[in-house]
C-alpha cells in the first residue's frame, strides 16, 4: 500500500469527524431533533472530539455540546455526568479564541438551568479561568466569559459571592467601558445579576466604581444596553438608603426620565423599576423624584403602556404616596388617581389590579381631602366589586379590602359613601356608617340630603348587635334627627300607622 493510500485513510477519517460534528451542531439547533440525538448517545460521541487534534473539530464539538446543554437540564446534567467540564476548563486556558468562546458557551448553557448545575461549574474550577478570559484581547471571548459568569451569579448569593471572590467584578466594570455594544450589554447584565442578592454584593459592585460608568450609559441609543444598565442600577439601589443615594448622586435625574418615553417597552419598565427602588426608601428620596418631575413622568408612562410594563410605575406611585400627606398630594396633583383607577378597571391580571388597589389605598389614607380625591373617581365601587368577586385572587381581595378601609376611614365625601350602605358586606358597612356618624352631626345640609336620598331609612334597616360599635354609630346618626323622623323611617312603622288607622275611632257629631 502506497504512502498516499495510507494518508487517504486518515483524511477520510478526519473528513468524517468534521462532517459528523458539523451535522450534529446543525441538528442541535432544532428542538425536534434533541431527543433523537440524546437517545443515539450523542454526548459520549462528542466528548472525545473535544480533544481532537483538529482545532475546528474541537470547536464545533464544543458548540454542539453547548446547544444541547442549552436545551434542557437533563442534557446539561449529562454534560456534568460525562465528565466533560474539566476538559472544557482545561481547554479554556490553553486553546485559541474560537475554542474559548465555544467552551464558555457550554459552561453558560450548563450553568443557566439550576443552582446545582452552576455549582458543578464552580466545583470544577471554571471561575478562575473564566475571569482570566475577561482579560482576553478578543471582545468575543470576554463577552462569552461575562455571559457564563452572569448566568452562574444569577442563581443565589453563594454562587454570586463565588464569582466575586474569583475577582470578576473589577474586570466586568472594565468590560462595560469597552467600545463593543454587545460586550457592554453582557457585562452590565452580569453586574446586575451579582448585585441583586444582597447589600454586600451590591456594595462590591459599587466599590469597583460601576455606578458612574453605568449612569453615563443611560442615554446610549442602544435599547438592549439601556435595559441592562437600568436593571443593574435598580438592583444596586433596591437594597438600602445608602446605596440608593449613591445611585442618585451619579446624577441619574432627570436623565432617567427620558427612558420612560423610550420606544422599547422594557426600557420603560426598567426605568420605572429604578425610580421605584429609589422612591421606596425615604420621603427625602421620593421628594427628590417629585422635584425632578418624576411622578408626572411615571404617570404618563403608565398611560402609554399596558400589562406588566405598568406594574413598577403603579408601585412607585404607591410608595411615594405612602411616605407623607404632601407626597400623596403630589401624586394627586399630577393626576395619578384617574390613571390608577384606569389600571384597576382595565387590567386583566389580578396582580396588577392588586398593585393599583394598594397604591390607591396609600393615596387615600391620609386626610379627608386625599380620600375625596380617590372617591370622586368612582374607584370605591370598583374596589368593592373586586373584593366581593369570587374570581378575584386572594391577594387582590386582601388589597382591595385594605384600600377600601384606608379610604373610608378618612372619607367625608358622603355621595361616594352612600352606595356602600346598600352594597357593602357587614365588615365594611361598619366603616361606612362610622363615617356618616362623624359627618352628619356637623353638617345640616348633609343631614337633610341623607333623609331625602333614603340613607336614614337604610340605616334603620341595618341589624346591629346591641352594644356593638356599629350600633353606637347608628345611635349617633339617629341622635342627629328628631325622634319622630327616626321612628317614621324605622322598619314596620308604616304597619304601626295602619294599625292606628284601623283602630282609630272617628269623631261623630
Amino acid at each position: 500500500m502506497s504512502q498516499r493510500q495510507v494518508l487517504q485513510v486518515f483524511e477520510q477519517y478526519q473528513k468524517a469527524r468534521t462532517q459528523f460534528v458539523q451535522m450534529v451542531a446543525e441538528l442541535a439547533t432544532r428542538p425536534q431533533n434533541i431527543e433523537t440525538l440524546q437517545n443515539a448517545g450523542v454526548m459520549s460521541l462528542l466528548r472525545p472530539l473535544l480533544l481532537d487534534v483538529v482545532p475546528t473539530i474541537q470547536q464545533t464539538a464544543a458548540l454542539a455540546l453547548g446547544r444541547l446543554a442549552n436545551y434542557n437540564d437533563d442534557l446539561a446534567e449529562a454534560v456534568v455526568k460525562g465528565d466533560i467540564l474539566p476538559q472544557l476548563v482545561y481547554s479554556l486556558a490553553e486553546q485559541n479564541r474560537f475554542y474559548k468562546k465555544a467552551a464558555a458557551f457550554v459552561l453558560r448553557a450548563v450553568g443557566k438551568h439550576s443552582p446545582q448545575l452552576a455549582q458543578a461549574i464552580v466545583d470544577c474550577g471554571a471561575l478562575d479561568t473564566l475571569v482570566i478570559c475577561l482579560e482576553d484581547f478578543d471582545p468575543g471571548v470576554k463577552e462569552a466569559a461575562a455571559w457564563a459568569l452572569g448566568y452562574i451569579a444569577r442563581h443565589n448569593a453563594e454562587l454570586s459571592q463565588a464569582v466575586v471572590d474569583a475577582g470578576a467584578v473589577p474586570l466586568l466594570v472594565l468590560c462595560i467601558q469597552e467600545p463593543e455594544i454587545a460586550l457592554k450589554r453582557i457585562a452590565a447584565s452580569a453586574l446586575s445579576d451579582i448585585s441583586k442578592h444582597s447589600p454586600e454584593l451590591a456594595q462590591t459592585v459599587v466599590d469597583a466604581g460601576a455606578i458612574a460608568h453605568l449612569a453615563q450609559m443611560i442615554l446610549n441609543p442602544d435599547s438592549k444596553l439601556k435595559r441592562q444598565v437600568l436593571s443593574a442600577l435598580s438592583q444596586i439601589a433596591k437594597h438600602s438608603v445608602d446605596l440608593a443615594e449613591m445611585v442618585v448622586e451619579a446624577e441619574i435625574f432627570p436623565v432617567v426620565l427620558t427612558c420612560l418615553k423610550d420606544k422599547d417597552e422594557y426600557v420603560k419598565k426598567n426605568a420605572s423599576t429604578l425610580i421605584r427602588e429609589i422612591a421606596k426608601h425615604t420621603p427625602e428620596l421620593s421628594q427628590l423624584i417629585v422635584n425632578a418631575g418624576g411622578v408626572a413622568a411615571v404617570i404618563d408612562c403608565i398611560g402609554s403602556c399596558k400589562g406588566n410594563i405598568r406594574l413598577p410605575g403603579i408601585m412607585m406611585l404607591g410608595y411615594v404616596a405612602a411616605h407623607s400627606e404632601n407626597l400623596a398630594m403630589a401624586v394627586i396633583i399630577s393626576k395619578g388617581v384617574p390613571q390608577l383607577s384606569v389600571c384597576l378597571s382595565e387590567e386583566p391580571e389580578d396582580h396588577i389590579k392588586a398593585a393599583a388597589a394598594w397604591a390607591l389605598g396609600q393615596i387615600g389614607r391620609h386626610t379627608p381631602e386625599h380620600a375625596r380625591a380617590v372617591a370622586v373617581t368612582n374607584t370605591l365601587p370598583v374596589l368593592l366589586s373586586l373584593y366581593m368577586s369570587t374570581e378575584s385572587s386572594e391577594d387582590l381581595q386582601v388589597k382591595s379590602k385594605k384600600a377600601i378601609k384606608n379610604i373610608l376611614q378618612k372619607c367625608t365625601y358622603l355621595p361616594a359613601l352612600e352606595p356602600f350602605l346598600y352594597d357593602a358586606p357587614p365588615n365594611i358597612l361598619k366603616h361606612v356608617v362610622g363615617q356618616f356618624s362623624k359627618v352628619l352631626p356637623h353638617d345640616s345640609k348633609a343631614r337633610r340630603l341623607f333623609v331625602t336620598s333614603g340613607g336614614l331609612k337604610k340605616v334603620q334597616e341595618i341589624k346591629a348587635e346591641p352594644g356593638s360599635l356599629l350600633q353606637e354609630y347608628i345611635n349617633s346618626i339617629n341622635n342627629c334627627y328628631p325622634e319622630e323622623i327616626v321612628r317614621y323611617y324605622s322598619p314596620g312603622y308604616s304597619d304601626t300607622l295602619l294599625q292606628r288607622v284601623d283602630s282609630y275611632q272617628p269623631l261623630t257629631n
